[in-house]
């Protein structure tokens, strides 16, 4: 009896990490946008939703919030993508004296935006329990702090661990790209809060 023949190839050379849609992590990273997106999406709708219910928008006799913060926070992160998007080519050249440096030039940014954010919180003009106004804005400002709590707490988790010994593994390099990448989906759903929350009150008064 003749056997079929066998095919059989050593896949000891192949690479044991990737970068982009290659990898399971950055799938698991854009499943995660779509998830949190569509939390935000709805925040916003509900943001429109109670805006129509209203003559005026914020209901009399609140005021918009100080544009000082809001505004100095939105600058801070959009800088903030420059050592970001260096971190991330870095990553994927597997440079990895860069992205060490890069990951402590970071922790400053994230630093004022801590800051930045908790000043934001006293110059709102209103509390979550005043009027549904209040409670959206509100709602707006914890979301999105949730996920700049998130980022950060995994961004410093990275860097510690990327100045070890074992920082220059190749999975260790692609949670360092793909945490990038996360950056970006933070800053990036900021923009619109920020002009619901700063600017449509303006716009429509």
């Amino acid at each position: 009896m003749t056997l079929p023949p066998r095919f059989t190839e050593d896949v000891r050379a192949l690479p044991t990490h990737a970068f982009g849609h290659r990898s399971l992590t950055w799938w698991g990273v854009v499943a995660f946008f779509l998830i949190e997106g569509t939390a935000f999406a709805l925040a916003i709708g509900s943001y429109f939703f109670l805006e129509g219910l209203e003559e005026n928008w914020p209901p009399d006799p609140w005021q918009p919030p100080g544009l000082l913060w809001g505004t100095l926070f939105t600058l801070v992160i959009l800088v903030s993508e420059i050592p970001n998007t260096i971190v991330k080519r870095a990553a994927e050249r597997h440079d990895l004296a860069t992205v060490r440096r890069y990951m402590l030039v970071l922790l400053p940014f994230f630093a004022l935006l801590l800051l930045f954010r908790a000043l934001e919180f006293t110059t709102l003009n209103v509390l979550w329990t005043d009027n549904a106004y209040g409670s959206i804005i509100w709602a707006l400002l914890f979301l999105h702090l949730t996920h700049i709590l998130t980022d950060i707490a995994d961004s410093l988790v990275l860097t510690a661990l990327i100045f070890t010994r074992h920082g220059g593994e190749n999975r260790r390099i692609v949670d360092v790209a793909e945490n990038a990448m996360y950056w970006r989906f933070v800053w990036l759903t900021w923009l619109p809060i920020y002009a619901l929350i700063y600017w449509v009150p303006r716009w429509v008064a």
